[in-house]
């Protein structure tokens, strides 16, 4: 499908605004018509500037392209130009209608976003669309929007604008300003429940997940899907309706009359549950019912306060750190283009259980073909029957086709050997976490494979390097710390030891981003990243309630700060019997008298090992849903006795405080140390790895919001109640606080001091 403007005889050329520019035009106009004809000659350009917006004549069609790689966002100069060109096309007695179309592989993917942040640090006062787009729609002739690719955020305000739409069948739309903390900001949350009715307008502009094609035609925001050329079947399309009244999209009112006006007070309650703690989803709704109450300039003027409110609020800015986070993390200094990664064609991963056979699924997600060994039958069988599982429940949902099913576990082998392992581009490893068992495994598997095969490990917490010396080739080593479930986790964490080879960095890396993963790099330390800082977090959880609070309102008081889970239940579904033989490698590194949560180990002992036994810090019924044990509450109460600790009552936000700073702490020091290259390497491990709200940004841009100054003095409270030993302050995080700096502006001295 061919969607750039492209049509015989069409010219391109510059048109200065001056009185020297008038005669070039027309000398150039005249050589124009000389070779092509007059009829087919028609082109305006401002200036000698890049063309974002370019307008050109198919004999009585003008076709207005939008040119602005490589997503044709609305950048400034797009609107402008769209407004310019829609005015010409108008002056000029030949033209008949209009078509308005995306250059490249997509119409308009929505606003640059980078933008934003302009105007809400007052570099750049807020531009609004809707003249612009107001322009679009009071147009004498008929504006066609032809649409390919995605129109998203402002590029379906834009489409919505126009008085037809015709869509390619691939093509996709949606209002996702939602992700970003925002809502639509140029008409959206007005026109679109004009076209697709309130109810579907609502719900797309609070969830903010996009439609197809046929879905935008059946709801009446596409008025036709044209297949094959895009460009000529608009250009079809326009002349049909060239001379007929425009039907303009804020003049439909019929499908705001007898609605079921309940649909908003459902979506506020879905959203609260979904989307709890963030407010741009309730001001969608708010938007939305506005259109439904108010005639179009006043529900745009609603719309307006709606979407500053939304801008100037902490959660968009949130929202934005992590989107721009997560192609941040993607950059690894030292790891240019140059450097080219191992093609990864097959792989093999030792161990089948809940995460080998995670990690295979990745594999055959991603098509590359996978062999996963276990070393007994029973646990083989056991492995291949929950990947078999996870797939057909996804079938169910139908979100998979059972032909997809097949394929997929057809790319599996499963296997008790090695055979085969020699032709395997990388090998991972996903035993148990103890060094001895990954040394053998390594020893084993370096005699094996090949020698441009990557050696991975699963290893969450143990010494990369200690691993890579068990092989003969130390520079093929690399972490691959993958997150439970495997098959669901956006979160990669690569770990770089001492040894690893540039080329095997960059192959984690790209592999991550082919298992459609968000893959952070991170330094060789105890935890890494992830772990590293998860232990402070989940001890303040363990101490906490050894002095008073109650396993439940620990949990509570974290979910109710936005995290996914509580630590506690954190805690429970990954498994006691984890954390504890990770202690277990790490107890030659404790420092005598400094205190330990004393609960956890019992726990073990008790066989409470979390979900996989039905009990660790809560009871789970068959749907594993968790109910407060009475004899957590003793064992809890007699410990804390014995140890000489009083109980007392503790407030949710010291529950928070407590283990939010411990976070927070134990991040700068790890970012001080080079564990994490950037403060958002850490946010993005925390948004995607350990459920950490999106909408807060992660730990180090949270306590940017708070200001490092509070935070610090927070922590110094904690540090004179509970010792040095555990909350001494990260030297960073004091350094910034008594700079008057932030962890965010810290990364960008460091980026600057890379590129220079």
């Amino acid at each position: 499908m061919q969607c750039a403007a492209r049509s015989s005889g069409r010219v391109m050329l510059n048109e200065p605004r001056n009185d020297f520019a008038r005669p070039v035009r027309k000398l150039a106009t005249i050589t124009a018509s000389l070779i092509f004809g007059h009829a087919t000659v028609y082109t305006y350009i401002r200036g000698f500037m890049p063309q974002l917006v370019k307008l050109t004549r198919d004999h009585d069609v003008a076709v207005i392209t939008i040119d602005n790689p490589p997503v044709n966002a609305m950048s400034p100069g797009v609107p402008e130009g769209i407004q310019t060109a829609v005015q010409r096309a108008n002056e000029d007695p030949d033209v008949k209608a209009i078509v308005l179309i995306g250059a490249g592989r997509t119409f308009i993917a929505g606003a640059d976003i980078r933008e934003f942040g302009k105007i809400v640090s007052g570099e750049r006062p807020r531009l609004s669309l809707l003249p612009y787009l107001r322009s679009i729609e009071d147009s004498q002739k008929p504006v066609v929007v032809a649409i390919h690719g995605t129109a998203l955020g402002g590029g379906l305000e834009t489409a919505m604008s126009g008085h037809y739409r015709v869509i390619a069948p691939t093509a996709q739309v949606g209002q996702p300003e939602v992700k970003l903390g925002l809502i639509p900001g140029a008409g959206g949350t007005q026109r679109l429940p004009r076209l697709a009715g309130p109810a579907k307008a609502a719900e797309m502009c609070t969830f903010g997940d996009p439609i197809t094609a046929k879905e935008a035609h059946d709801l009446g925001i596409a008025d036709s899907i044209l297949e094959g050329d895009l460009l000529a079947g608009a250009v079809a399309f326009a002349r049909r309706v060239a001379g007929e009244p425009v039907p303009r999209t804020r003049e439909r009112n019929a499908k705001l009359q007898n609605f079921d006006t309940r649909i908003f007070d459902q979506l506020r309650e879905l959203a609260r549950k979904t989307k709890r703690g963030q407010r741009a989803p309730l001001a969608a709704i708010d938007a939305v019912e506005a259109a439904t109450k108010l005639p179009f300039e006043e529900g745009c003027q609603r719309e307006a306060e709606l979407f500053n409110e939304c801008l100037f609020a902490t959660e968009s800015k949130a929202l934005i750190h992590v989107f721009f986070g997560e192609r941040t993390v993607a950059k690894v200094p030292g790891i240019s283009k140059e450097i080219k990664p191992f093609d990864i064609k097959s792989a093999a991963v030792i161990g089948a259980g809940t995460m080998g056979g995670g990690i295979a699924m990745n594999f055959a997600n991603a098509g590359i073909p996978v062999r996963v060994k276990e070393t007994a039958q029973e646990a083989l069988d056991r492995g291949i029957s929950t990947i078999r599982n996870n797939y057909a429940t996804t079938v169910s949902k139908g979100r998979l086709k059972q032909a997809e099913m097949d394929q997929r576990m057809a790319l599996i082998t499963p296997q008790l050997g090695y055979e085969g392992f020699a032709e395997a581009d990388i090998v991972i490893e996903a035993v148990f976490e103890k060094m001895l068992v990954k040394k053998q495994v390594f020893l084993e598997i370096g005699r094996i494979a090949k020698p441009t095969c990557v050696l991975a490990t699963n290893t969450s917490s143990l010494d990369i390097d200690e691993i890579a010396s068990a092989t003969s080739r130390p520079h093929m080593v690399v972490g691959t710390h993958f997150f439970s479930p495997a098959n669901v986790m956006k979160l990669l964490e690569v770990v770089r030891g001492k040894a690893t080879a540039p080329e095997v960095i960059a192959t984690a890396m790209a592999l991550g981003k082919r298992l459609n993963k968000i893959a952070v790099l991170a330094g060789n330390a105890r935890g890494f990243i992830g772990n590293r800082i998860i232990g402070p977090y989940l001890r303040e959880a363990q101490f906490l309630v050894e002095e008073g609070a109650s396993v439940e309102e620990v949990n509570q008081a974290l979910y109710d700060f936005g995290m996914a889970m509580g630590p506690l239940a954190v805690d429970d579904l990954t498994g006691l019997d984890v954390s504890y033989y990770i202690r277990q490698e790490f107890k030659r590194f404790e420092k005598p008298g400094v205190r330990q949560p004393l609960v956890p180990d019992l726990l073990v002992q008790a066989g409470r090992l979390g979900q996989k036994t039905g009990k660790g810090w809560s009871k789970y019924d068959q749907n594993r849903r968790p109910i407060p044990d009475p004899e957590v509450a003793q064992l809890i109460e007699k410990t804390a006795r014995e140890a000489g600790i009083q109980r007392r009552s503790i407030s949710q936000q010291e529950i928070v405080d407590r283990c939010i700073y411990a976070l927070v702490n134990e991040g700068a020091k790890t970012l001080e140390e080079g564990i994490a290259l950037r403060a958002v390497d850490i946010d993005i491990t925390y948004v995607y790895g350990y459920g950490f709200p999106a909408w807060r940004g992660g730990p180090m841009f949270y306590a940017d919001t708070i200001g490092l100054k509070d935070v610090l003095a927070r922590i110094q409270d904690f540090e004179r109640q509970h010792g040095p030993d555990l909350w001494a302050p990260a030297p960073l995080l004091k350094r910034l606080a008594e700079q008057g700096g932030s962890f965010e502006a810290y990364d960008r001295q460091k980026g600057s001091a890379a590129a220079d």
